[in-house]
């Protein structure tokens, strides 16, 4: 564990798998954002963002899918504990020269632990929706650059990636 800032805290002494028990964790407001970047065909781009996509609206889709997903983390990743949310959003930032679209969340509750997992399953889902949507226009989209770029409340305070 060199290197590591604090001991595993999903495994008992023996080795097993368990939830953290947060029972006397303080609750405050905590929030997450994260990023990522879904990297596609210029002809795709301009589909999306001229709404030509058959399926529908592609950012409007994604956008849901993402909020959706936030709220559900808690049955999708298995050591993490269902939490009620108390604000979920998503933006989409489109780069045309690039051909890609940077997707940010943004997730808030008040409670006994963060929201870091549920910021990170809403920019991948909506990712994921976008990539269903248009796989028949193009297959060849490109997922990347997924990761927390900041979080807040708790005992650890504020985290914020390092840019540049």
């Amino acid at each position: 564990m060199k290197g590591c800032v604090g001991k595993l805290t999903h495994f008992d002494e023996k080795g097993r798998s368990k939830m953290v028990d947060v029972s006397e964790k303080e609750i405050t407001l905590r929030e997450a954002v994260a990023s990522g970047v879904i990297s596609m065909k210029p002809h795709t781009f301009r589909m999306i963002m001229n709404k030509e996509i058959t399926k529908g609206d592609v950012l409007e889709v994604a956008k849901i899918a993402g909020i959706m997903a936030a709220k559900k983390t808690g049955e999708l990743i298995p050591m993490c504990h269902p939490l009620e949310i108390t604000h979920a959003e998503l933006h989409f930032h489109p780069r045309e020269e690039e051909s890609t679209i940077e997707i940010e969340s943004r997730v808030r509750t008040r409670g006994r632990t963060g929201v870091e997992m549920e910021a990170l399953v809403a920019v991948t889902t909506a990712a994921l929706a976008m990539y269903d949507m248009c796989k028949a226009v193009d297959r060849g989209m490109v997922i990347s650059q997924v990761k927390l770029v900041k979080k807040s409340g708790g005992k650890s305070g504020t985290y914020r990636i390092r840019t540049g």
